[in-house]
């Protein structure tokens, strides 16, 4: 067993464990840590607890001390620091005509390197800028090619539904979202209806998609053949809230609405989705 606490660097950032080396700390204490990285100052998310060695992915780090008013300060000077470099580096990207968007820069804690994080349509050589980069700096640089869920988590802004971007106030990590749970929620394939600003699957998708497999287990799918107070019929409609379903009659192809727990199920049907729509849409579920 081991003793960690939790710490996120970003707001809505990855939670990492480590060991709070005997400190007393509690839940948006800021500390200083050692990382893959280099130190960094983070802000405790998870209090002390008890965990499995088997939960640990690897060797549990220890925090090196309770940030003090002098790490808090070197945190704003840093963030200064980074807002000079994009300019920099923006101006450095033009001269050298590469055809790349620069989205954010980000100095370690300890200045001991500089990542910049960029989007591009293509492959980047970026060796010429690196070594300019690396001459104004005089410090290691990285240049990071990011994806667009990865922009929309970094820059913010407001989704359709009105609220901040969930990857940017709270999602941890991008959970797979693929359009067979658009269609298993019925809702219309229309890539402006099901895409987030980032031009991707909305996340938010995930959200209810345990629910939906379970009502999907027990409530007849469109084409089912079903039997009814009225006879056989084939599901024309079935919505998956409500338990209402649309059915045809196959002897006298009348039409009526009737409750889930009405029908017998005589040969379920299953949801799939054609060449055409996997071709058109395939491109939203990209990173």
């Amino acid at each position: 067993m081991a003793e960690i606490i939790g710490v996120k660097f970003k707001s809505a950032g990855k939670v990492y464990y480590f060991s709070p080396n005997g400190l007393s700390l509690s839940i948006g204490d800021k500390v200083i840590v050692e990382t893959t990285r280099g130190i960094e100052c983070g802000e405790v998310a998870i209090d002390k607890k008890i965990i499995p060695d088997e939960e640990l992915t690897s060797p549990l780090k220890s925090v090196i001390r309770v940030a003090t008013p002098q790490d808090i300060k070197a945190i704003d000077t840093k963030e200064q620091r980074e807002r000079e470099a994009f300019k920099i580096c923006e101006e450095k990207i033009a001269k050298h005509g590469l055809k790349m968007n620069l989205i954010d820069v980000e100095y370690t804690f300890d200045n001991s390197k500089i990542l910049f994080y960029f989007t591009s349509d293509s492959r980047v050589d970026f060796r010429e800028l690196v070594k300019d980069l690396a001459s104004v700096f005089r410090t290691r640089i990285e240049l990071r090619q990011i994806g667009v869920r990865d922009e929309a988590k970094l820059l913010g802004g407001l989704g359709v539904c009105g609220r901040s971007f969930c990857c940017k106030t709270f999602l941890g990590d991008f959970q797979p979202v693929s359009i067979k749970m658009a269609k298993e929620q019925s809702l219309s394939l229309n890539p402006a209806k099901i895409s987030g600003t980032c031009g991707r699957l909305m996340c938010c998708l995930k959200y209810e998609q345990d629910s939906y497999e379970e009502l999907l287990k027990i409530t007849p799918k469109v084409g089912a053949l079903v039997k009814t107070p009225d006879g056989n019929g084939i599901v024309e409609d079935a919505n998956l809230i409500t338990g209402r379903l649309r059915i045809k009659n196959t002897d006298t192809e009348a039409v009526n609405t009737y409750s889930k727990d009405e029908v017998r199920i005589l040969k379920d049907s299953k949801i799939l989705l054609n060449k055409e729509e996997i071709n058109a849409l395939k491109d939203l579920e990209d990173k």
